[in-house]
């Protein structure tokens, strides 16, 4: 139970159905066709739709998205919605031209957007409303305008540079020559267009005909290797979700080329250290989960990429024995040598959950890699186009080397929570490379300290990334000194550190129990 005389967030509690997203917009629709009789994925997917035209610099139809999905609260399926590199993109074109890596706001950090190919094969697959109910709120929103809440408006200040190299992204989105501030009306009439024929036709509305050919345009335009038979030949994969054991529980996440496997790979090696003996201090929690971070992400940089061009080993990095190597090189007093991270950071992304009355549940995220993605902007179909291939290496020896038809390593996971072969709780942490940490740190807040799912969301949070250790500005100085004087590199956090969402489904009890980060504008729905 929280103390209500302190600033803070209830849960939110419920019988019937619940939707958890970063914006009241999104959990309002999302809510609304619960009401109307769809089941999570309808309500997921009309949030998320709805988070394309309210949070423009974190997701849109022109990124990606994965899902999990437990049907009736049994063992979920994956979706990879990952777009790829288009069929002329040979790493040896990049290497003869001297690129060193895959500039973020070029055309060749642009891969085929992969969402909607994912949204329309879940909608027939799993969906009881049609995609048209399920846009629909999205379609007004683009069309008659969405008043900018506080955290994108606050966001969108920070991306002027973004959004100021192409002349198209800079008419649409810093009208007047600024970015919009609190409570201004924000409209994407293209997009509402764009939009309304995927609810029409379905994909090829999207990946053939006049959207396919002007986002290709676009793209060639400055610069982009891009074909329409690149947009015609999209899709999504269903994947057999990977998985840990973890205090009784399992958690499931989306295998590589996600990041999902590092979460479990911190799980694995957090699991021998029992965070919550009574015998270690918060400094202690963190600095294990510091270590271990960067024990997992180091062999991410190394060996992570599409399955279908390069193996990765992952029953072997989460043995028991790979599992008791990272802690052997852990010391209580002293932190390893960081290895600095060459690649990019980013940090934008949005995820919902959702679990209806049959005990269905969602864990869906959709993101365009750095705000505002690549900042290439098509003003025909109001579709602002991702980086997701900026995470490519452009050395043809290494795992993620861009190469045609493949996808890059990603760090969007959706998570979910089982026990005893049941779901207890789809969860996700948005913030870019954090994510895994993130998965492993709220983890560790509910299953090893006790707290609820609001309570986790709500701890402060810690990154061992690039070298430092970077803290939240709700860690306290002693905590602070004591991690320094461990050998961390510490650096305080300008910015929030990502968000969650997360409903627990008391199965005893018979009700839902939601979070929303207090760092967004979000909130969880119950009806």
């Amino acid at each position: 139970m929280r103390d209500f005389t302190k600033q803070g967030r209830s849960l939110t509690i419920s019988d019937g159905g619940m939707i958890c997203t970063s914006h009241p917009a999104a959990s309002s629709a999302g809510l609304a066709v619960l009401k109307a009789g769809g089941n999570a994925m309808d309500a997921a997917m009309a949030a998320i739709a709805v988070q394309c035209v309210a949070e423009p610099h974190m997701t849109g139809i022109g990124g990606d998205c994965f899902v999990l999905f437990s049907q009736g609260g049994g063992a979920p399926i994956a979706i990879d919605g990952s777009g790829r590199a288009p069929a002329a993109a040979e790493a040896s074109w990049y290497t003869d031209r001297g690129f060193k890596d895959i500039p973020v706001e070029s055309a060749h950090s642009v891969t085929v957007p992969g969402a909607v190919a994912a949204w329309t094969t879940l909608n027939a697959d799993y969906g009881k409303k049609s995609m048209a109910e399920i846009l629909s709120p999205a379609i007004r929103l683009a069309e008659e305008g969405m008043r900018v809440t506080p955290r994108v408006a606050w966001d969108w200040a920070r991306q002027i540079a973004r959004l100021s190299h192409d002349p198209d992204a800079r008419k649409v989105f810093l009208p007047n020559g600024r970015a919009p501030e609190v409570g201004d009306l924000f409209r994407n009439p293209a997009l509402a267009g764009t939009l309304r024929k995927i609810a029409e036709r379905g994909p090829k509305a999207f990946y053939e005909g006049e959207v396919a050919q002007s986002l290709t345009r676009k793209l060639r335009s400055v610069g982009g290797l891009h074909s329409e038979q690149d947009f015609a030949e999209a899709h999504s994969d269903y994947t057999t979700p990977i998985s840990a054991s973890y205090r009784g529980h399992d958690i499931y996440e989306c295998p590589p080329a996600g990041q999902g496997l590092v979460a479990l790979m911190i799980l694995r090696a957090l699991e021998g250290l029992d965070l919550a003996d009574s015998r270690h201090s918060e400094a202690d929690r963190i600095h294990y989960l510091a270590e271990t971070t960067k024990a997992a992400y180091r062999a991410r940089d190394a060996y992570f990429c599409d399955p279908a061009h390069g193996d990765v080993a992952v029953e072997r990095f989460l043995s028991d024995g790979y599992a008791a190597a990272v802690r052997a090189r852990i010391s209580r007093e002293t932190a390893t040598t960081a290895e600095a991270w060459n690649d990019i950071e980013h940090k934008d992304t949005v995820y919902v959950c959702a679990v209806d009355r049959d005990l269905n549940s969602v864990s869906f995220i959709n993101s365009l890699f750095h705000a505002f993605g690549s900042g290439i902007f098509d003003p025909d179909t109001g579709v602002m186009l991702h980086n997701r291939g900026s995470s490519f290496r452009t050395s043809p020896g290494h795992p993620n080397a861009i190469a045609p038809h493949k996808r890059p390593m990603h760090t969007i996971i959706p998570g979910l929570l089982s026990r005893n072969g049941r779901a207890v709780m789809p969860f996700g942490v948005m913030g870019g490379h954090y994510q895994a940490t993130g998965h492993a740190h709220f983890v560790s807040q509910i299953l090893d300290r006790g707290h609820n799912v609001q309570a986790a969301s709500d701890a402060p949070r810690t990154f061992a990334f690039d070298g430092k250790l970077t803290l939240e500005q709700t860690i306290s100085p002693e905590i602070k000194d004591d991690l320094a004087g461990r050998g961390h590199v510490i650096e305080w956090s300008d910015a929030p550190m990502g968000g969650a969402q997360a409903i627990w489904i008391d199965h005893e009890k018979g009700v839902l129990i939601g979070a929303s980060d207090h760092r967004k504008d979000g909130m969880a729905l119950g009806m």
